[in-house]
């Protein structure tokens, strides 16, 4: 059984999707489904046994699934980059974690975590190094803080360890995230309910809409989570993004295609973002195709052409 947390969330829900898909069914699915907003992607996929997030650590401990775990997909956190409660963040994002490393490391088995690009706040392009890392949220300090736990034990583990570093991914199933979700969805979502699209104004020396993100299709976010998952035991920690930045209002234009009316306009920054926001991403894949990942990934206006036939 294959172990899946944040299951019924956007990436979760898409791994086991993508496991599916490999004829793999034996999925343990653990999230959090109080809001109930998640509950529509449980519907498309196949597992075997559902755990609330909460009550999932204590029988865990208590041994409850014995040796029937067999590799660990940790996608499952709070991914509010505007949250305030530290307490609240760290424990789900980082001690959580810890746990869970700890099981599969005493188990030897397959650990692969969702990490965040957001560790570089605007550092621009970055190699996977600690003089790169500059968190700007707290969201991003706790997902350092595991990372940084993990390179303390990846010198002394034979079992498989990695970490993903997603950078803007965008796809089907992220509805629920609401002003988490992809700038690809909520532009999608304006231009569908108003006729307008509505992208930052100048800012952090960037012309209106043209500040930069490293937008990945949540297709090859699983793609990589599945070639770690199999063949040889392997660690480290891995940018997981397109490796090219692309505009907002390339996101806008390729909207406006497939829709066929619509405008654009800007608004000013916010002031609440000054000093947190990440103008401009884009992943250095280096490592990640050292590691023997060869697959090319899909293009913003790919990615987007599936997702308006997905959604429409």
């Amino acid at each position: 059984m294959i172990l899946v947390t944040g299951g019924a969330g956007f990436v979760g829900s898409n791994l086991v999707v993508g496991l599916n898909r490999n004829g793999v069914t034996d999925v343990l699915v653990v999230d959090n489904l109080r809001s109930g907003d998640k509950r529509p992607n449980l519907g498309a996929i196949r597992f075997t046994e559902y755990v609330d997030k909460d009550e999932f650590l204590p029988l865990l401990e208590r041994g409850k699934f014995g040796a029937t775990i067999e590799a660990v997909l940790h996608q499952g956190a709070c991914t509010d980059t505007m949250a305030t409660d530290s307490a609240y963040v760290m424990r789900n994002n980082t001690e959580y974690s810890k746990t869970l490393l700890n099981y599969a490391l005493e188990r030897r088995i397959p650990f692969v975590y969702a990490s965040s690009a957001s560790v570089y706040g605007n550092r621009g392009v970055c190699a996977e190094r600690p003089e790169n890392e500059e968190p700007l949220n707290l969201y991003a300090r706790s997902k350092l803080a595991f990372d940084q736990h993990v390179r303390q034990v990846l010198g002394r583990v034979s079992s498989t360890v990695v970490g993903l570093r997603y950078y803007n991914v965008y796809g089907p199933r992220e509805a629920h995230k609401g002003r988490m979700a992809s700038m690809v969805w909520q532009l999608y979502r304006q231009l569908r309910e108003r006729g307008e699209m509505r992208l930052f104004a100048a800012s952090g020396g960037y012309a209106d809409g043209e500040q930069r993100r490293d937008f990945i299709w949540v297709g090859d976010v699983v793609d990589v989570n599945l070639f770690f998952l199999d063949g040889p035991a392997r660690q480290g920690i891995f940018n997981t993004g397109t490796g090219a930045s692309r505009t907002f209002n390339d996101i806008a234009r390729n909207l406006l295609t497939h829709h066929g009316a619509g405008k654009v306009s800007y608004i000013p920054f916010p002031k609440e973002l000054e000093g947190k926001y990440q103008s401009f991403t884009e992943a250095d894949v280096t490592a990640l195709r050292a590691a023997g990942y060869d697959r090319p990934f899909t293009s913003l206006e790919d990615g987007i052409a599936s997702y308006w036939a997905a959604v429409e």
